[in-house]
């Protein structure tokens, strides 16, 4: 599976100046909203991310992702694998389990996004998870943006990065790897050029 062609048929591979969800700006940006208003293609790309969890032996019993981002990509999985979906949001910055959704003491849960870059969102879905008595098994994400190890549909990434914000007791499962520079505001060489940094995802 080309997975960069995938986003790039979808024009869903960007270029310019965006300032990601954990903050950083980046030359590039995967609108995976673009990839997932297919449903058709929505479903193959979640069956794959399906067939590579289960391929490692990962028991789940609940998907739940952060909102908004993760949203699609959940709903997707969960149903590929035949199992719940929920998902954490922000309220006044924070990330919470609100309308109802409950989780029964020690039911597994893989947490899923739609891009890691750091993790730090997916995270924060997760510590909500573990609140209710939850056991997070793993994350997972269609695309994973090289800060965190992760294994893929045919190799594994392996990394000493910092900026991973996920446990690397627990697996994280991508369908490819991005690795594109990101930079702190201050480093920014696009920042010094003059230009200005665009938020193009759900928190815009």
């Amino acid at each position: 599976m080309d997975l960069k062609k995938i986003y790039q048929e979808n024009e869903a591979f960007l270029e310019g100046h965006f300032l990601l969800s954990s903050g950083k700006h980046s030359q590039f940006y995967l609108q995976s909203a673009k990839v997932l208003e297919n449903p058709k293609t929505a479903e193959v790309l979640a069956k794959k991310l399906a067939e590579l969890i289960l391929k490692n032996g990962i028991k789940i019993d609940v998907v739940c992702s952060p909102a908004l981002g993760g949203l699609l990509a959940g709903y997707e999985l969960a149903r590929a694998l035949g199992v719940r979906f929920i998902f954490t949001e922000r309220k006044n910055g924070k990330m919470e389990m609100r309308r109802g959704f409950q989780i029964k003491a020690e039911e597994k849960v893989l947490i899923c996004e739609d891009i890691i870059t750091t993790g730090g969102s997916a995270l924060e879905s997760g510590n909500e998870v573990k609140k209710q008595g939850g056991k997070i098994v793993g994350f997972a994400a269609l695309a994973n943006r090289g800060f965190c190890s992760a294994k893929l549909l045919n190799s594994e990434v392996q990394t000493s990065s910092k900026t991973c914000k996920l446990p690397k007791e627990l697996p994280l499962f991508a369908l490819d790897n991005f690795q594109f520079e990101v930079y702190e505001e201050n480093e920014c060489p696009l920042c010094k050029k003059g230009s200005k940094a665009i938020k193009p995802g759900s928190r815009n």
